[in-house]
This record gives structure tokens, sequence and C-alpha cells, in this order.
């Protein structure tokens, strides 16, 4: 079968930075959960977002926003490979990290391989340029991509959550996969409360994960 990476191998590099890779056996308890920006989020890149979040190795945390749908789809991006134009949803804009760099939410009982982040039952976060390419040619609409993901330092998001930037929300498969995430963020505001101290013990366990860097497809997106 032609790889996309064969396809588009002028558009496509190495990351400048790592992205945190989890080990699948980690505790159902650490699955991940929703995050709505609140309007004391005042950084425009993240208003009105909504964010499927998964804690990962030394207090970081990886995730990706899901209600920011571009006007493009996988197919005008890669106009001469057949796959991607079976791909019915647009691609999203997950977030500022590796913001030129394709990745998925794939929807699986398994993982797709490649170090796949595994974000809650049946759902992974594909990294690898080879990993989402194989989902593009075998099955296309059990995924969402996304351009860029988003990434916080040890700590970091504890000290957003203290601040009240976010409210937490537990994650669940048919939001993710959403059609139409127009209202989500209005929707999600209003049955979400702020974390709470279970919560938040929840998230100070540590995943075993290794830090590698990752080849990922470099595309731009308007």
């Amino acid at each position: 079968m032609l790889r996309v990476v064969t396809l588009f191998s002028a558009a496509f590099a190495m990351l400048a930075g790592p992205i945190a890779q989890a080990d699948s056996s980690w505790s159902e308890e650490e699955q991940a959960v929703f995050l709505i920006a609140t309007e004391k989020l005042i950084d425009p890149r993240y208003s009105h977002s909504v964010l499927l979040v998964v804690p990962v190795e030394d207090d970081q945390h990886i995730g990706l926003i899901i209600n920011r749908p571009t006007h493009q789809s996988l197919a005008s991006l890669f106009p001469d490979h057949e796959p991607s134009k079976k791909v019915v949803d647009p691609v999203y804009v997950g977030g500022p990290m590796a913001a030129d760099a394709l990745f998925a939410l794939v929807r699986t009982e398994h993982s797709p391989g490649g170090d796949s982040l595994r974000m809650m039952d049946h759902l992974y976060f594909a990294k690898r340029v080879d990993v989402v390419d194989h989902v593009i040619e075998t099955s296309p609409n059990d995924a969402r991509y996304y351009v860029g993901y988003v990434e916080w330092r040890p700590g970091e998001l504890r000290e957003e959550l203290a601040r009240g930037l976010w409210l937490v929300s537990d994650a669940d498969l048919d939001t993710v996969f959403r059609k139409d995430t127009r209202e989500l963020w209005e929707e999600l505001m209003h049955r979400s409360e702020a974390i709470n101290a279970s919560r938040e013990h929840r998230w100070s366990g540590v995943m075993p994960v290794v830090l590698n860097r990752l080849p990922a497809r470099k595309i731009s997106i308007d």
C-alpha cells in the first residue's frame, strides 16, 4: 500500500519537541477528563474551548481541543491521496503545540500501535506519522484528525485550576466525536463543576512514560 508519507514526503519532518507516551497498562482511574475554559481564561487560543486532557509523568498533562473545527477537510490538505477523501469530518485545531503536524484521536478497542497514548476506554491519541497513515488508510472514519495539541509543564495545570481558569467534567466518547460542536462549550459549562478534592487526588498519580521525539505529519492550515 502506498503510504501518505511517501506521497507527501516533502511535507513531513521531525517534531522540534517531545510528546509524552504512556504505558498501555495504566490504571482505569487515570482516564481523561474534559477541561472547560472559564471566562477568566483570556488567552484567545483557549477562549470558549473544551479540551480532552490526560495526566502523564511528573504532574504533566497533555490534551487536545475538541471543539475547534476548521473549514478544511483532510482531502483538501492531501488531494492526491485517495484514502483521505473518505474522511467525513473536518480537520480540527488541537492546540498550539506542533501546530503544523497532524494527529488523530482513534476510536478502537486496542491501541493502533506506535506507543499511542491511551486517553480512555476505546480511545487512543495517535502521534506517529506511520500510525496516523495506517488509520487513514484502513479505518478513516474511526478517528478525528487534529493539527497541534496542548501540553502543560509539571504542576502548570494545577496552578491554572487553582486560579479558576478551568472547570472539570467527566469525558465520554460520544462527546469527543460529536458532529456539531458549536454549542458544546455552553452545554458543558452549565453541567460542570469545579474540580473537587477526590478528582484532584486522582490526578496526582504518576503514570509510567517514556519521553521521545516522534515523527509527525507536517502541514500548514488556515
